[in-house]
């Protein structure tokens, strides 16, 4: 089992002719994931061609997500547009009833995830993202930019903000392997969230463990502790990134901004433990831990 994502996802990619679509649908097809179309208004009724295995496979091109998923029956979107559009591209997902919109894309103005975000949630659509590689569920289907060769298939559930700390997790954990890995992005409003997360790894029969990352800004990891302590009965280990990081200044993503002792690592750690959460000073340490959990 997985976590949102499974090889049943039939996938389609709004933004699929673009240079990046073209790259990462590359990936996402040699990684196992159905994808089933692209989306590109001025481009509907042609197909892209697509290495894929020892061949080469055609993922045809529809003019509307709606048309899409009519002639699909996908149920995945995956967002490769710039900024100015990603408003109306989730717009034009969540009104087809797409059930899962992945949103690869940096960069989207706060005021635009806002509004998407409220739409999304009234008609029961969840988001992933903005700004975030996506999910994989090893073996199975890779849905975003992380690379699905640094690890397999295994028990451990991880949830992270930061993308790159994501693949390093995975890198470091590799010989245990993965149920799902959720990379929900560091921009101030995101669709899926680290409680969203927690409570699906705590639902799922084949997660044993989570890998929890956070980052320094807000206070999303004081809530997933409080929801941590109430509801999950599984092994958590936590990373926060930002031990170093300067006060009052934000740090690479747009929610990493700290003010007084309020969202700051230590604060974050302190809350974490408090819940019974084994937190790491380093990716490195936070692996080590969840190997001695693993191992026991």
């Amino acid at each position: 089992m997985a976590i949102f994502l499974t090889e049943e996802s039939k996938v389609i990619v709004q933004g699929m002719t673009g240079s990046e679509g073209q790259k990462h649908t590359t990936r996402m097809l040699a990684s196992g994931t159905q994808v089933v179309g692209g989306v590109n208004p001025r481009k509907a009724g042609t197909s892209v061609t697509f290495p894929h295995g020892d061949g080469t496979v055609d993922v045809p091109v529809f003019g509307s997500v709606a048309d899409a998923v009519a002639q699909t029956g996908a149920d995945v979107s995956v967002i490769f547009v710039p900024p100015a559009f990603t408003k109306a591209a989730v717009v034009e997902a969540v009104d087809a009833g797409v059930p899962l919109v992945v949103i690869i894309t940096e960069g989207v103005p706060v005021a635009d995830t806002a509004e998407f975000f409220a739409y999304a949630q009234d008609k029961g659509v969840r988001l992933v993202g903005p700004n975030c590689p996506g999910l994989i569920s090893p073996g199975k289907s890779n849905v975003g930019i992380i690379p699905a060769d640094i690890t397999g298939p295994g028990r451990i559930g991880l949830v992270s903000k930061s993308g790159t700390l994501t693949y390093q997790m995975m890198y470091e954990l590799r010989d245990f392997g993965f149920s799902s890995a959720v990379g929900i992005g560091g921009d101030p409003i995101i669709g899926t969230t680290h409680i969203d997360a927690l409570a699906a790894f705590e639902a799922d029969p084949d997660t044993d463990l989570i890998v929890m990352i956070g980052e320094i800004g807000g206070d999303a990891e004081e809530r997933a502790a409080a929801y941590i302590q109430a509801n999950v009965t599984k092994p958590v280990v936590g990373y926060v990134a930002g031990f170093t990081a300067p006060e009052g200044k934000t740090m690479g993503h747009a929610g990493a901004i700290v003010s007084g002792s309020s969202g700051t690592a230590q604060a974050k750690k302190e809350a974490l433990e408090a819940a019974g959460v084994k937190v790491g000073k380093t990716p490195s340490e936070t692996a080590a831990l969840a190997r001695e959990i693993l191992s026991a």
